[in-house]
């Protein structure tokens, strides 16, 4: 059976519901949880998300489909937040192990399979460029989900009006503290690598900083807005999901844009297991286009990749050696630009001297130990259907 994905409105789904007859429909019906990036999709039930949310089998459904259709509001260059949410969700359709193809580290392939996605993009009076983002970003969704993109399409559409209860109360102005806030847009625990890095940063910045997890205000966006209100400078300290921002960040970004919260400046700390950092560029390219939208003024970042070794590393070894040396260089180059109020160039770090062969080998041998000892052979992982 055929699916399809959105993020329309009931009003809206009605007017072109029957052009999807007797297909699978999944759409945020707003009971749906983010990835918490437990990787238990990966190594404990595999194509399996360990959340049970009616959303726990995203994978199995894109399995099964012949086609896929996704339709969403364009959205800083890519997916909205909740359409977002069901990719950060469908995991499990890959495996963990990678693979070099086309020059580049991904997932191997669950399934042998090269599933075609159609894409329609919506919104009031998208550009050339917007549109070519949107294309660069859902190619690189389906290079690494291991499909392939049969169409993209564009839509016009008006300007939607705010809905009453999504309109921020009006209140009085925040008092800046001068204070910087890094925020960890990370589901995982303290010890996931966006913390790691966090806790980095926060460490070697001569100014007043605070690290704030997006995760205890997930049903209070509004409460975490006021906090970020304080802040004169703001640090997204993210990793890569799916090629882009994970779906809370989205949906956070959305509402801030909303809330006209005044001029903030803002820096990115970037991550993703991925080994070339080159892979991180549509997500860069998603917070500058949230700072233009926004009134927010993007001073610059650092995207590393290889994150589980180098979260790791980076914390242990607080200097400019080794395999983290070309991503130290970079902390530096943004505690720098932070403690004097400057820009930066965005700067992208892999592992030093450390070859992508032997990264994806210690990668692929750790992740098949793990599924071992959960029981789970790794033979088992390809041939297992979700």
């Amino acid at each position: 059976m055929d699916l399809v994905i959105h993020d329309l409105t009931h009003a809206e789904w009605d007017k072109i519901s029957s052009d999807y007859a007797g297909w699978n429909v999944v759409t945020d019906n707003g009971s749906m949880h983010p990835c918490i990036g437990c990787f238990s999709c990966w190594n404990r039930t595999p194509g399996r998300c360990a959340i049970h949310d009616g959303y726990e089998n995203m994978g199995s459904l894109i399995h099964q489909a012949g086609e896929v259709v996704v339709i969403s509001k364009y959205t800083y260059g890519g997916f909205s937040g909740s359409v977002k949410g069901v990719f950060d969700r469908c995991l499990g359709y890959v495996l963990p192990q990678f693979e070099i193809t086309k020059g580049e580290t991904h997932h191997k392939k669950r399934f042998d399979e090269d599933k075609p996605f159609t894409f329609i993009f919506y919104g009031p009076g998208l550009t050339d460029d917007e549109k070519e983002s949107a294309r660069r970003y859902v190619k690189a969704v389906c290079t690494n989900i291991r499909g392939h993109v049969r169409d993209v399409i564009f839509r016009e559409c008006e300007e939607a009006e705010a809905k009453p209860e999504a309109r921020i109360p009006e209140k009085p102005a925040a008092k800046e503290t001068g204070k910087v806030i890094l925020l960890n847009g990370s589901m995982r625990n303290i010890n996931g690598n966006s913390a790691k890095l966090a806790r980095t940063l926060s460490s070697r910045l001569k100014a007043v900083s605070e690290i704030i997890d997006l995760k205890p205000y997930l049903n209070d966006l509004d409460g975490l807005i006021n906090i970020l209100d304080e802040a004169r400078t703001i640090v997204l300290c993210v990793p890569l999901y799916v090629d882009g921002l994970p779906s809370r960040v989205i949906k956070l970004m959305e509402r801030m844009e909303q809330s006209n919260t005044g001029p903030k400046r803002i820096y990115l700390l970037a991550n993703m297991g991925l080994y070339e950092s080159s892979q991180l560029d549509n997500l860069f390219g998603a917070v500058k286009r949230w700072c233009s939208k926004a009134d927010y003024k993007y001073c610059g970042g650092l995207g590393i990749s290889a994150g589980e070794l180098m979260g790791t590393l980076m914390e242990a070894i607080p200097f400019s050696r080794g395999t983290t040396k070309k991503a130290s260089q970079g902390m530096d180059l943004l505690v720098q630009a932070i403690d004097n109020d400057e820009t930066m160039a965005d700067i992208y770090a892999e592992p030093f001297a450390f070859p992508r062969w032997l990264y994806v080998w210690i990668a692929n041998t750790n992740w098949n130990r793990t599924s071992r000892k959960n029981g789970i052979k790794p033979k088992d992982m390809f041939t297992r259907d979700i």
